[in-house]
């Protein structure tokens, strides 16, 4: 028996690319897409499309997979939760506060959501946490696309807090004075400083940084293709329905 699938923002890069994804694989039916541009869509024949989520309930759509932008994913997990539509949302910007508020709202349905549905991303993240106790100091550089809105990623956030869980013990910031402002980048959980890039020609990459005295360790994990997300969505995709309430990241479905 198939998962019938519905796709949030289907016109976009990568609502495209979950698409093409849900449609090939043998374990999903793509059955309906949402995009205020879907006109021009390329989706298999036979798949429902709108401009609103209601094209969604009506298709009998079971997962609703979202990579809008915040304010549209929030609204779009309160359709799901009220009709029952199980939720995988991508969505950059995603606060703790919305988490919360998706926690108190799908008690009818599961929701998974994760900064980063790269399953190479998700190691990058684990290794660096099981680092993070034996070093000093910790930095992190993300690089994006120049057509990410956000910064820093919600990818670099959350490593950022991981890192300030598995240690305590970060030495301070030694700047005393900044030549231009903001060179040191922002201060994340922990005092650890995350850095942005936005680059045409990128599509999405990290480094984990950590130092103690007389070596360095780097982590690094790169997107080159927005395929590279694609084996994640579809686990989410699959395993959603077997995950009550709300699951934040990949790390669970992965046993990591």
């Amino acid at each position: 028996m198939t998962i019938r699938v519905g796709v949030f923002g289907a016109a976009g890069r990568m609502g495209a690319e979950v698409c093409r994804a849900v449609a090939a694989d043998p374990a999903c039916e793509l059955v309906a897409a949402v995009d205020p541009h879907i006109d021009g869509a390329d989706l298999p024949a036979g798949v429902a499309t709108g401009t609103g989520p209601d094209v969604l309930a009506d298709a009998g759509a079971e997962v609703a997979v979202d990579f809008t932008v915040a304010e549209s994913a929030r609204a779009n997990a309160g359709f799901c939760a009220v009709h029952g539509i199980h939720a995988v949302i991508g969505t950059s910007g995603i606060s703790t506060d919305d988490v919360r508020g998706f926690e108190a709202a799908f008690t009818a349905s599961n929701c998974v959501v994760a900064p980063n549905f790269a399953i190479g991303a998700v190691l990058m993240i684990r290794l660096a946490e099981l680092a993070a106790p034996w070093f000093d100091t910790a930095e992190i550089i993300e690089l994006h696309h120049d057509g990410k809105v956000d910064a820093p990623s919600g990818t670099a956030i959350h490593t950022a807090e991981r890192l300030a869980s598995a240690s305590s013990a970060w030495a301070a910031d030694p700047t005393r004075v900044d030549n231009l402002p903001g060179s040191r980048g922002a201060a994340a959980a922990g005092g650890i400083r995350v850095h942005s890039v936005r680059l045409r020609g990128l599509v999405a990459h990290q480094e984990v940084l950590l130092g103690t005295t007389g070596q360095t360790l780097s982590i690094r994990h790169d997107s080159y293709d927005r395929t590279s997300f694609m084996p994640g969505v579809l686990l989410a995709v699959k395993q959603v329905g077997a995950r009550p309430g709300v699951t934040v990241g990949l790390d669970a479905l992965l046993d990591l």
